[in-house]
């Protein structure tokens, strides 16, 4: 229980549970009235405990987990995450993913992924029985570092006018530390729950991994319900776009002298194949009838990555051989794997045809990370209109509900598992890039939204 000298007394808490108790028989809109007393005890609780959640976050930001395809280095961070979860007075378990009995059986398992050293971590927090369950679900990997310079210390955990830098920060070690704000302020209420809360941080969801989340669910972590706080900007992500990405490759002679021929076709095809990605972009949108002139592209396709030659002085002045091109495109609901490599190898066929001078070898493509499929739950679903009520109780305004404009792992909690998910979590900028920041004050209120969920979904004994 809180004490008073924490600004709140029995009282207030006996009314919380009141409060509590009749959500379930409310509407939506209904859920949370607020500054219900419900609303002024979890205020009080995560208030006091605003030192430690910044400091959980700082912590997770400092330990590296970068996922590296096949391997990565999640274990000592999910060991501190296993600590925390045991200071809220939790049992967590940690298991390795090879463990996982029917996984690598499931169709939507991703082979090829090693995962020595690499364990999920769960607790639960049993309710008293007839309520709902929750999942709080959160990915602790991170992308590597990549070429560009930082300014402030990816590892660091810098706070620099409301803003805490380091990789990851954004996506999603503000999300696992709000998760463990949750835990912690629902040990230290301790106001009975029905229903169980489950809270979950999972290994590979980086470079379209997905296998973390899937584990969890196979093992059996599931509930009525599931959040992934991956970072949302306040919003509420009822689903998320699908995604795909192709790596081709393009091919020459290397050297700078051929007698009568010209070098360089590996590069001229390269070039030839940057101008027709602005018509494979044009052709996605076609997808999207109706789009304003300049709207937001709902479908993107980006140039990731390209590589020609090598670079310094250790490299001879030369032609390069060969060429390479990462495209990463977005989809739409009911867009198919299939369907997806079928419209890039027509669009490659067009190309080769429009200049088949420069292409005496055909482009060579492969698909290097998983297909992710677009999924979505209704924008109206009774989930996310208490998830909304919660969110408007502590911040005053309504978030708007609309998909993720990304791929994420929420794809198979829904699609494959049926499951209610959605994402909520900060504000912040720099996902997979350099400087990546989180605006440090979301860290409470997520906590205070997501806290007052679980009472409201719940329910309280």
């Amino acid at each position: 229980m809180i004490s008073a000298a924490q600004g709140t007394g029995d009282g207030a808490v006996r009314g919380a549970e009141e409060d509590a108790a009749g959500m379930r028989s409310r509407t939506p809109s209904q859920a949370i009235p607020e500054r219900s007393s419900l609303h002024r005890a979890v205020d009080a609780a995560v208030d006091t405990l605003a030192e430690e959640l910044i400091g959980i976050a700082r912590e997770l930001i400092r330990i590296p987990s970068i996922n590296h395809p096949p391997t990565g280095e999640e274990e000592a961070c999910q060991a501190a995450v296993a600590a925390h979860l045991a200071k809220a007075g939790l049992r967590p378990e940690i298991y390795a993913l090879d463990e996982v009995a029917g996984l690598a059986a499931h169709p939507a398992f991703w082979p090829g992924r090693d995962y020595r050293g690499r364990p999920n971590v769960v607790a639960r927090r049993p309710g008293r029985g007839g309520g709902r369950s929750l999942v709080f679900s959160g990915h602790i990997d991170t992308v590597p570092l990549g070429t560009q310079r930082w300014q402030h210390d990816p590892f660091g955990a810098e706070i620099v006018d409301g803003r805490l830098y380091g990789l990851g920060a954004y996506d999603m070690k503000g999300g696992v530390a709000a998760i463990l704000g949750v835990m912690r302020t629902l040990d230290i209420l301790a106001v009975p729950l029905q229903g169980d809360v489950i809270a979950e941080t999972v290994v590979d969801e980086e470079f379209g991994g997905v296998n973390g989340t899937l584990a969890g669910r196979v093992r059996g972590d599931n509930g009525d319900a599931l959040v992934i706080p991956e970072p949302s900007n306040l919003l509420i992500h009822n689903g998320v776009r699908g995604g795909h990405v192709a790596q081709i490759r393009l091919a020459g002679a290397e050297g700078i002298f051929f007698g009568q021929a010209e070098p360089g076709e590996a590069v001229r095809q390269l070039t030839h194949l940057l101008q027709w990605v602005d018509r494979f972009r044009a052709q996605r949108r076609a997808h999207c009838p109706g789009l304003a002139p300049g709207a937001p592209d709902p479908v993107p396709v980006w140039v990731t990555k390209v590589a020609a030659g090598g670079w310094g002085t250790n490299v001879p002045i030369t032609v390069p051989a060969e060429a390479r091109v990462e495209l990463s495109w977005q989809l739409l609901p009911g867009e198919t794997q299939p369907e997806a490599e079928a419209e890039l190898r027509a669009w490659l066929d067009e190309l080769v045809a429009a200049a088949p001078e420069l292409f005496p070898r055909r482009p060579e493509v492969r698909f290097p990370i998983r297909f992710m499929p677009a999924s979505a739950i209704r924008a109206d679903h009774p989930f996310v209109g208490v998830l909304a009520d919660c969110a408007r109780a502590v911040t005053g305004e309504t978030p708007a509900v609309t998909p993720l404009p990304s791929p994420s792992d929420l794809f198979v909690v829904q699609r494959d598992f049926g499951l209610p998910a959605v994402h909520y979590g900060v504000r912040g900028a720099g996902a997979h890039a350099a400087d990546e920041y989180l605006v440090v004050e979301d860290l409470l209120t997520v906590t205070k939204v997501l806290t007052l969920l679980t009472y409201a979904w719940c329910g309280v004994a």
